[in-house]
């Protein structure tokens, strides 16, 4: 019953996903690189480039403006929503009632056949399956585009959630579920860090590997990501090995850590698509174009 309970809820999560990504702005004839290169020229006027450029946050014509709006509320949500877990789980027992009814049922209706499914589950927020997937990505992607900021920005995704999950649950230190004997070798609780790194590794991954695939396929890597987090935070709470608390700020962390990298290196890779010189070749081109027409 945990087990099906899971397929349900992460399949649901995953649709859902895909469902807000397909319905993303955007026009998938012109290449992001265009995008970008058209709204460096209009944010290039000044006073009147830079009033441009705000309203171009939530122009859905605009994608590269749509997008670091998008990444920035991922940020603000998730650091908020993390935040106010902590405090909670730390300093009051507000959340212990939910916490426990949902361990006691996960542990009441578990069997032999689904720990074994839900510990297959988990697996895809440990560390050792998730570098092999970084490493055939960053393979591939280096040997497609020769782009060098692909490591680098997978390595910061995946040791820097390691190294604020550990931090944080340092931090918060709380105790993990008494149910499974295991759980108490396992270390502080709060935030999941299978969770956190389920959440931002195949956020990245699906974020790179969407270059290869255009933009028709998006939907699905989105939904895949998201469905693979929540399939994992679910696992580790019916495994009992978590609160439920805990996978939830697991989620916020890894998703908000992931927007914060993709804008970081966003910068230096264009949304992953075209270098900076590219784009200043698009935007002398459209000059050309307007010189010649004038």
């Amino acid at each position: 019953m945990p087990f099906l309970l899971l397929l349900l809820i992460s399949v649901l999560a995953g649709l859902g996903a895909a469902f807000l990504t397909r319905r993303y702005p955007g026009s998938a004839s012109a290449p992001v690189v265009v995008e970008v290169a058209r709204e460096a020229g209009e944010h290039a006027a000044g006073t009147a480039g830079r009033r441009a450029m705000r309203a171009a946050r939530l122009d859905p014509e605009k994608a590269t403006g749509l997008a670091l709006t998008l990444a920035l509320l991922v940020i603000f949500v998730g650091g908020l929503v993390l935040a106010l877990l902590a405090v909670l789980v730390r300093s009051t027992d507000v959340l212990a009632g939910i916490d426990s009814s949902v361990a006691e049922w996960g542990n009441n209706h578990a069997s032999a056949w689904s720990h074994d499914a839900l510990t297959l589950v988990t697996r895809l927020g440990e560390v050792w399956v998730i570098a092999p997937v970084a490493i055939l990505v960053a393979v591939v992607e280096v040997r497609r585009t020769r782009n060098r900021w692909v490591v680098p920005f997978l390595l910061t995704v995946i040791l820097g959630d390691k190294i604020l999950t550990s931090a944080i649950k340092q931090l918060i230190d709380r105790a993990r579920p008494t149910i499974e004997a295991v759980a108490a070798t396992l270390g502080p609780s709060f935030p999941s860090g299978h969770t956190s790194t389920a959440a931002a590794s195949w956020a990245a991954f699906a974020l790179v590997v969407g270059r290869w695939w255009g933009r028709r396929a998006w939907p699905a890597l989105a939904g895949t990501a998201v469905g693979i987090a929540v399939a994992v935070a679910l696992s580790r709470v019916f495994l009992d090995v978590h609160w439920l608390t805990d996978v939830l700020g697991g989620l916020a962390l890894g998703w908000a850590w992931f927007a914060a990298c993709a804008i970081a290196f966003g910068g230096r890779l264009l949304s992953f698509g075209a270098s900076a010189r590219v784009a200043g070749q698009a935007v002398d081109s459209r000059s050309t174009v307007k010189n010649l027409s004038g």
